[in-house]
């Protein structure tokens, strides 16, 4: 890490790389914490980003696992929808973004849909994964006695669904953090990607790769924290007591 960090800051200076396009590091952090100053516009994109990717996320956590263990649950619904997830999922939510425009325009919502749609079929995906991971004769013996739909849902299918829901959980957080981003930089809609387009196309090389680290180090942490809630999550699964070990 430190050499990478000494080659940022020696190939701009030495001319081997153009200062203009590619300014030190130095400038670059210097840049990064002018914008940290309080009262800047960074802090309220830095909120409208976080803002609308927690919605999203939201939205995608609590569909998702309706809908997963629903079509996963009913082998009826699992037939007649597997088609329809299998010509959907493979639509780039990017490809959502003229409609979402004419929808709402640069507004919040627009950006919303394309994270909503990309971080869905993470979720959704895994769930049905789980659901259809569940042992058959303990799924057997729960209708022999008769156990009721909630019941057998959390008794019988959550357990061994758990792990796959929380894979999708991590997965959908950071691809809602990067559609929500995409978003911000096409539509323009409130955060730190239309800052960085901003910056971008003033001419501001330096403040625009200081929100760029801003948004990387967004990313490690949705990251982090994603992984700490699935190993809290799952602190009772074999495979999470054996990593602590």
């Amino acid at each position: 890490m430190l050499t990478l960090l000494a080659v940022l800051e020696i190939l701009p200076r030495t001319g081997l790389v153009n200062p203009r396009f590619t300014p030190p590091l130095s400038t670059v952090l210097r840049a990064l914490f002018t914008e940290l100053i309080p009262g800047n516009a960074f802090w309220s994109s830095v909120g409208n980003t976080l803002l609308t990717w927690a919605i999203g996320l939201g939205v995608v956590i609590v569909s998702g696992l309706i809908t997963g263990v629903l079509v996963g649950a009913i082998p009826l619904l699992r037939t007649l929808t597997t088609t329809t997830v299998e010509f959907l999922r493979p639509i780039p939510s990017v490809a959502l973004i003229p409609l979402a425009v004419l929808l709402f325009g640069p507004d919040m919502r627009a950006t919303l849909i394309l994270v909503v749609y990309a971080a869905f079929w993470q979720v959704l995906v895994q769930v049905l994964y789980g659901v259809r991971d569940v042992d058959p004769i303990a799924a057997q013996t729960a209708r022999m006695y008769r156990f009721r739909p909630l019941t057998r849902v959390l008794r019988v299918i959550w357990p061994t669904a758990l792990p796959y829901v929380m894979t999708g959980f991590r997965l959908g957080a950071s691809v809602a953090l990067i559609l929500e981003i995409t978003g911000e930089l096409i539509i323009g809609s409130p955060g730190l990607g239309r800052q960085i387009a901003v910056a971008q196309s003033s001419g501001a090389v330096a403040p625009m790769y200081a929100l760029v680290i801003v948004v990387g180090l967004i990313g490690v942490a949705v990251n982090l924290a994603a992984r700490a809630a699935e190993r809290r999550a799952l602190r009772w699964h074999p495979s999470v007591r054996t990593e602590v070990a």
